[in-house]
Order: structure tokens, then sequence, then C-alpha cells
């Protein structure tokens, strides 16, 4: 496949986003870098601080399982 790149000035006098539903790039013109980020748009209130449960180690689990008759 071949392909051909003529670079021009580009005039663009107004962009309106309205949403992005994924990943996406949008790009008008060159770019030498693009550098990808995340960012979490999670409200507040759905936030949970608790006591963290520690979960159980294998000594534990093995004491259990002798409790509960497995063996």
């Amino acid at each position: 496949m071949n392909f051909t790149v003529v670079n021009r000035e580009i005039y663009v006098g107004n962009i309106k986003v309205t949403g992005v539903a994924t990943s996406s790039v949008f790009l008008i013109g060159d770019s030498e870098v693009i550098t990808c980020s995340s960012t979490f748009d999670t409200p507040p209130e759905s936030l949970v601080i608790g006591a963290i449960t520690p979960l159980p180690g294998e000594d534990e689990k093995d004491a259990d399982d002798k409790d509960a008759g497995k063996e």
C-alpha cells in the first residue's frame, strides 16, 4: 500500500464535543508526542471507606478445614 501525506496549513474555527463514551483521541493537525492518561469520574458518595477485612492466611485456612472435618 502506498500512502502519500501532504502537510499544508489548516484552520479550525470551532469544535464542539458533546461527550466521549470510550477511550479516544481527537487530533487535528500534526503531533510529535501523544501522551495517554487516565482519570476516574466516580462520584464521592460511591466511595466506601471502612475497616479492612484481612484475608485468611494459609495457616488459618488449614485450621478452618480441620474444624469443618476436611483434611
